[in-house]
């Protein structure tokens, strides 16, 4: 049988045990034919498999004294030398050089050896090197690096948690980007800003071209010249077009009293909300495909310029109001009767008399039917990758008129 098919201890007791039950009540005749068979499948030997098969069980007993040490700290000493000679090395790596290494580092005094540690060296196998790695690896320092209190300064200095499911207050909004790269991320390419609130669901979305600070700055202020209630607290993920210097003093200074937190990382369900709407309110229409041009992301924010009054004013959504755990462990939850963003926000009494006019007379001029009509004719235009944004505004006109 070849090695790399042979079975391992384990295997062949629990083959064994399969057959240890028919190898007991069969006849003198029925043990050798199943011996044969057992003998050909583990590769052990007949007596070795009826010493096993009569034993009390096929369990495997613990090591009842342990091997003595093959290799003293003398051996393990000049290992350690060499391996940090050679850079910290692997054991399949190292293990075939340690003599002939350890005798050129005695010739500068930095090892020394004698006809023994000579010896052991030259016997010393592959996996004892390993083990004896694994433990000096514990006490090897690391490369120098830049310090946690440096990279990770402005993520410690803002809390990381999640926003309360029972949040009433409008205004506290989870943040995500979304790239629309395509397979490959090089280059400049869009992406997608979006913030939704906690409270009543009240989403907003804006293309920007490339991650850099102004870019990521353009979007903020685009969303709040149109958001109708103030931002309360802002909550993105870890990433670092969100966690800058230079958008933290952004916030500082266009959000009066902003309450800035994060969320855990590698815990996407942190911002479940707005995960959720990248799909539904933004991959659903742009699919995975890479959007780079200019152009492009003039037609996409004209698609979400017709998206915010279609989904904020007139799609329900859900709220929910409670969690329960039943007898079988698992949660029960409750959700209010749909209501839009534009619904919820009245009812909360934030916005001012004039920010209430004004949404409501879109409301009552906007035919919803129309409105998605155009929403899909501008996807279809997204595509014609036009040279430039000039015939494209033209087209864009032409084609919601």
């Amino acid at each position: 049988m070849p090695a790399d098919e042979e079975m391992t201890i384990n295997e062949r007791r629990k083959y064994l045990k399969l057959r240890v039950k028919r190898y007991l009540a069969a006849d003198r005749a029925e043990r050798g034919k199943l011996l044969t068979e057992m003998e050909e499948v583990t590769g052990l030997h007949r007596k070795s498999l009826i010493r096993l098969l009569r034993q009390g069980g096929l369990e495997r007993k613990a090591r009842q004294k342990q091997r003595g040490r093959s290799y003293g700290p003398e051996v393990e000493d000049v290992i350690r030398v060499v391996w940090e000679s050679e850079d910290y090395l692997c054991a399949e790596r190292l293990t075939p050089s340690l003599l002939t290494m350890a005798r050129h580092l005695a010739i500068f005094g930095e090892v020394g050896l004698t006809a023994e540690i000579e010896r052991q060296l030259g016997e010393i196998s592959e996996s004892t090197v390993s083990r004896l790695l694994s433990r000096l690896r514990q006490d090897t320092p690391k490369l120098p690096r830049r310090g946690p209190e440096q990279a990770n300064r402005l993520g410690r200095e803002i809390p990381m948690l999640r926003i309360p499911w029972q949040t009433v207050e409008p205004g506290h909004f989870e943040v995500d980007l979304v790239h629309h790269s395509g397979p490959v991320t090089s280059g400049e390419y869009l992406h997608t800003l979006q913030m939704v609130d906690v409270a009543t669901g009240w989403s907003e979305r804006v293309g920007v071209f490339g991650r850099t600070q102004r870019a990521m700055e353009r979007g903020f202020r685009h969303i709040l010249d149109r958001l109708p209630f103030p931002i309360v607290q802002l909550h993105p993920d870890n990433g670092p077009e969100f966690l800058n210097d230079h958008l933290l003093r952004f916030f500082g200074k266009e959000i009066v009293g902003l309450k800035l937190t994060r969320s855990r990382p590698y815990h996407k369900n942190d911002n479940r909300n707005v995960e959720q709407k990248n799909y539904t309110l933004v991959r659903s229409y742009l699919g995975y495909d890479r959007i780079d041009s200019p152009a492009q992301c003039i037609v996409v924010n004209a698609l979400y310029d017709r998206m915010w009054v279609y989904y904020n004013l007139f799609q329900p959504v859900l709220h929910l109001v409670g969690k329960e755990r039943g007898d079988d462990g698992r949660v029960k939850r409750r959700w209010d009767s749909a209501k839009t963003p534009y619904e919820r926000l009245l009812a909360t009494g934030v916005l001012s008399e004039d920010r209430e006019a004004k949404l409501t007379a879109i409301y009552a001029r906007t035919n919803p039917r129309r409105l998605r009509r155009e929403i899909h004719q501008i996807i279809e235009s997204l595509w014609d990758q036009p040279q430039s944004a000039l015939p494209l505004l033209e087209r864009l006109q032409a084609v919601v008129a």
